[in-house]
């Protein structure tokens, strides 16, 4: 005869009641917690404008105002010698139409040669800054003696400053006395010196070299950073399962540090967009490789065109933020529908 564990009669009714009073007094104490925890919130989100108000009030100060007087500049006859006596003259820095044709920044042949001479060497630069900065990640993140060293020598390019740097190349680039030709000669690569800087079919190549030298340092620099946050695992995984390792790196690595990868790029397409320093000390005003800074630039100071120039400068940030904005929204969604 088989005996069970019974309660004592009564038992079963005043654990019931206990529990129904516990969950009485928790949907009491409900409303109160949401009206803490909405506090709380409130709370943090006044202290965050707290902190932020300081930062807001400064960059107002440093780029939203000079970026209003630059829209307003654009609308008027303004002159270098004698901006106090601007006149407003609606949109005809931008394009103007009379019996003679149409006139303005958008009929400049030269701005539209400076608007593609950006584009190119923002899409070359920053590509090859993305492949060779994904190469020069990949060895880093790998284990070899002096491994520290290497990383540390890698940052030098970056560090030096951007006019520092594009001096330096001017001399070593320079057709009669630079030690590239020199070396190309030696070697027997060349027959006579090239002028890297002024030759039309060599000139923005000679820059694009520069700028990837530069700023490739600082995608590989992303990219390692992304690389040793990956998990172990999915590695060790595949290396069971025999996968080769070119196709861990498109189907595993990729993926995984393309939020980095993005960021950088777009950082970077950032830089290039707008452009100076580096052209401007390799090869000044050429229409070969002028950007649309360096049109702005000559504009502004050498024609003294403040309207005009200042027109310039607001079709580069009109074409940048679009830029941007067009690229966050397909990075944002390509991220989305992978995760």
């Amino acid at each position: 005869m088989s005996t069970r564990n019974t309660l004592p009669p009564g038992t079963a009714e005043p654990q019931s009641a206990v529990a129904h009073a516990q969950g009485q007094v928790e949907r009491e104490d409900e409303p109160e917690r949401r009206e803490r925890g909405t506090r709380v919130r409130r709370q943090r989100v006044r202290a965050a404008w707290l902190f932020l108000t300081p930062m807001l009030v400064g960059l107002a100060l440093v780029a939203g105002w000079p970026l209003m007087r630059t829209f307003w500049f654009s609308f008027t006859d303004a002159d270098l010698g004698s901006m106090s006596g601007a006149h407003f003259i609606g949109f005809e820095n931008y394009l103007v139409h009379d019996d003679s044709g149409w006139y303005g920044l958008l009929a400049d042949p030269l701005w539209w040669q400076a608007v593609w001479n950006t584009v190119y060497f923002t899409i070359v630069s920053v590509s090859l800054e993305t492949v060779l900065g994904i190469i020069v990640a990949l060895v880093l993140n790998a284990r070899f003696p002096g491994r520290t060293l290497v990383r540390a020598a890698m940052l030098i390019p970056w560090a030096i400053p951007t006019i520092v740097s594009a001096k330096m190349w001017a001399w070593m680039l320079n057709d009669q006395f630079g030690i590239i030709n020199h070396l190309l000669m030696t070697l027997g690569v060349i027959d006579t010196p090239l002028a890297w800087t002024a030759d039309a079919n060599l000139s923005m190549w000679a820059v694009i070299m520069v700028d990837v030298w530069k700023a490739t340092p600082f995608v590989a620099l992303l990219v390692l950073a992304a690389l040793q946050m990956l998990p172990s695992d999915c590695y060790e995984a595949a290396k069971v399962d025999g996968v080769h390792p070119v196709r861990v790196f498109f189907r595993v690595t990729l993926p995984l540090i393309m939020p980095a990868l993005l960021v950088a790029i777009i950082f970077r397409a950032l830089d290039a967009l707008r452009v100076f320093d580096v052209i401007y000390v390799l090869t000044s005003n050429s229409a070969n490789t002028m950007t649309m800074s360096v049109y702005a630039r000559q504009q502004l100071v050498e024609f003294q065109d403040v309207g005009y120039g200042s027109a310039a400068s607001t079709l580069l940030f009109l074409i940048i933020a679009l830029i941007t904005v067009i690229y966050l929204y397909l990075g944002r969604r390509q991220l989305g529908g992978g995760s």
